[in-house]
């Protein structure tokens, strides 16, 4: 499968500064695993190196596009944890991803991946 967006394709590649090259200086970033929402080019860059090591085996799978909206449906291991999830990316009047939203299933794959990377961060 090719990936068309250019997050998603600059991610496949490992390309990491032209996958952060694609978000808005203002991104806001959401994930089941927090309550809050992160914010900003260099937040957002920062948990997604972290997210970025502490996958094993990601690919992308599926991808739809509806007007700005582009779905990304991805694979993963975290450990011995099988997931799946989603990356909903909107992108704003400039092209670049101002809205980047994930989900992640089952539950146990979502646990599994809030503590490795809380681990990562210091923030058990």
């Amino acid at each position: 499968m090719t990936v068309r967006h250019p997050f998603g394709a600059a991610v496949e590649a490992g390309d990491d500064a032209a996958a952060l090259a694609t978000l808005s200086p203002g991104v806001v970033f959401r994930s089941p695993a927090v309550h809050q929402a992160y914010e900003g080019r260099d937040t957002v860059a920062a948990l997604l190196h972290v997210v970025g090591q502490t996958f094993e085996n990601f690919r992308y799978t599926r991808e739809w596009r509806d007007g700005p909206t582009t779905i990304l449906f991805f694979e993963a291991n975290v450990g011995d944890r099988e997931l799946q999830g989603v990356d909903i990316l909107t992108d704003g009047d400039d092209g670049l991803v101002g809205e980047f939203t994930v989900m992640v299933r089952p539950l146990s794959g979502l646990q599994a991946l809030a503590g490795a990377v809380a681990t990562r961060l210091g923030i058990e």
